[in-house]
C-alpha cells in the first residue's frame, strides 16, 4: 500500500508528524479524523519503491526484539503499570524504528486498547506469533510467563539460524575468491599470453585456442554479461516471489543433495519449536497449527501441513495426520504419538525440535568438512588446467627446438 506522511493535531493539543500506510488518502484522512486527530497536511511520499525497502519499512531485528522482551518481562514482573513500563523502556531506547512504534503503542493503550491489539497494528515489527502469545497471556492472566516462553523460543531459533549461516560463511568466501581468481586470469593474464603467441606466429593447440577465444569474449563482453546477470537475477527474484515460483523454488531446495535435507530439518525444527511454544500459551491445537505454518518457510512443507490441519479438523489424531502428510520422519512421528498419548505434547515437541537441531548440527559439520576440500580441489584443478593449457604452445616450441 502507498505510504503517506502527515501533520496532525492530536486530541491533547500537540502537533505530531507520522507516516501511515493506507489504500488511499481519503480513507486515511477519514480514519484519522474518526480517531480524533485534526489533519493539517496529508501527502503521498515520493519514490515508493525506495521506501518499500528503505528506512520507512525496515523490520526490527531479532536481537532488538529479544532485548525489548527481556526488559518488558522484568518490568511487568516488578508490578509496574504497562504505561510506566513503556515509558521506562523508551527512556533507554535511542532513535530507530522500535521507539517510534512503542510511542504509538503507548498512545493506543492510553486510549483504552490492550497491549496485544496495540502490537497487532504493527505486523512488520511484532510477528503474528508474538501478538498471539501476548493475547493468550492477557486472556489467561499469566502475561509474564508467556513473554518468558516467547523469549526462550526466540533465543533458540536465533541460535539455530546463526549456526546455519555461520556454517555457510567459509564455503561462500572460498567460492567468491575462486570466481575472482579465475576472472582475473581470463581477463588480464590469458590475453597477455595471446599477444606473445601471436607474435611467435606458431600454430596453437586446440585447447589453447579455445581458452584464448573464451578469454577474449569474456574481456570484450564483460560489462554486457554483468548487466545480463543482474537483470536475470532480478527477473528470477521477481518470479520466485510469485506463488508458483516460490513453490517450485522451495521444492527444488528440498531436492538438493545434502543441503535439501538440512533445509528440511531446519524448517521442521523451527515449526516444532514454535508449535510447542504456542500450545503452551493455551491456544487451541488447530489454531496453533495454522499460526505456525509460516514458520516452516517453505511452501511445499506448508501445503503438506495445511493438508494435515484439515485432517485434524475432521477428527484425526495429530500424529496420524502428520504421518499421512509425510512432514516428519517416522521417529519424530512416534515421539509425537507418545506425547499425545501421555498428555505431554508440548514437551515432546520440544524434544523433537532438539533432536532435529542436533541432526542439523551433525549434518552441518559433515557438510562443511566435505565442501571446503572439494572447493579447494576444484579451484586448483581449474586454475591448473588454465595454466597448463597456456603453457602447451611453449612445450611444443621447446620440443620443436630440441
Amino acid at each position: 500500500m502507498p505510504l503517506y506522511t502527515s501533520k496532525l493535531g492530536s486530541p491533547d493539543g500537540r502537533i505530531v508528524k507520522k507516516d501511515f500506510e493506507a489504500a488511499s488518502a481519503k480513507i486515511l484522512r477519514q480514519s484519522l479524523e474518526e480517531q480524533g486527530f485534526s489533519v493539517f497536511e496529508l501527502k503521498e511520499k515520493p519514490f515508493q519503491f525506495l521506501w518499500d525497502k528503505g528506512i520507512a519499512r525496515r523490520r526490527v531485528d531479532n536481537k532488538t526484539l529479544l532485548t525489548f522482551n527481556q526488559e518488558l518481562l522484568v518490568l511487568i514482573k516488578a508490578g509496574l503499570p504497562i504505561i510506566q513500563v513503556l515509558d521506562t523502556i523508551l527512556e533507554r531506547l535511542e532513535k530507530g524504528k522500535l521507539p517510534e512504534i512503542l510511542r504509538e503503542v503507548r498512545e493506543d493503550i492510553k486510549g483504552g486498547a490492550s497491549l496485544s491489539d496495540s502490537f497487532e497494528k504493527h505486523p512488520k515489527v511484532f510477528p503474528h506469533l508474538y501478538v498471539a502469545s501476548i493475547r493468550a497471556g492477557e486472556r489467561t492472566g499469566d502475561l509474564p510467563q508467556n513473554i518468558k516462553r516467547y523469549t526462550l523460543f526466540l533465543k533458540r531459533i536465533e541460535a539455530l539460524r546463526k549456526k546455519l549461516y555461520s556454517a555457510m560463511v567459509y564455503p561462500a568466501i572460498l567460492v567468491f575468491f575462486s570466481v575472482v581468481v579465475v576472472s582475473v586470469l581470463f581477463i588480464f593474464v590469458v590475453p597477455e599470453f595471446s599477444k606473445v603467441f601471436a607474435d611467435a606466429g606458431t600454430q596453437l593447440p586446440l585447447a589453447t585456442r579455445i581458452l584464448m577465444t573464451a578469454a577474449g569474449l569474456l574481456k570484450k563482453y564483460i560489462l554486457l554479461l554483468i548487466v545480463l546477470g543482474i537483470a536475470g537475477l532480478a527477473m528470477f527474484r521477481r518470479w520466485a516471489a510469485t506463488e508458483t515460483g516460490r513453490f517450485r523454488v522451495d521444492g527444488l531446495k528440498l531436492k538438493i543433495p545434502l543441503l535439501g535435507d538440512i533445509w528440511g530439518k531446519y524448517s521442521v525444527a523451527s515449526f516444532t519449536r514454535t508449535f510447542a511454544s504456542v500450545l503452551a500459551s493455551g491456544i487451541p491445537i488447530v489454531e496453533s497449527l495454522k499460526m505456525c505454518a509460516g514458520t516452516l518457510n517453505n511452501k511445499v512443507l506448508e501445503r503438506k501441513l495445511l493438508e494435515a490441519v484439515v485432517r485434524v479438523e475432521e477428527g484425526t489424531r495429530l500424529s496420524i495426520a502428520l504421518e499421512s502428510a509425510r512432514l516428519m520422519p517416522p521417529l519424530a512421528i512416534r515421539m509425537l504419538g507418545v506425547g499425545e498419548t501421555t498428555g505431554s505434547l508440548e514437551e515432546m515437541l520440544s524434544d523433537i525440535s532438539e533432536y532435529f537441531e542436533d541432526e542439523i548440527d551433525g549434518r552441518l559439520t559433515v557438510l562443511t568438512s566435505i565442501i571446503e576440500p572439494v572447493i579447494l580441489i576444484c579451484m586448483g584443478l581449474f586454475i591448473g588446467t588454465i595454466v597448463i593449457t597456456m603453457y602447451l604452445p611453449i612445450f611444443k616450441l621447446a620440443g620443436a627446438a630440441g
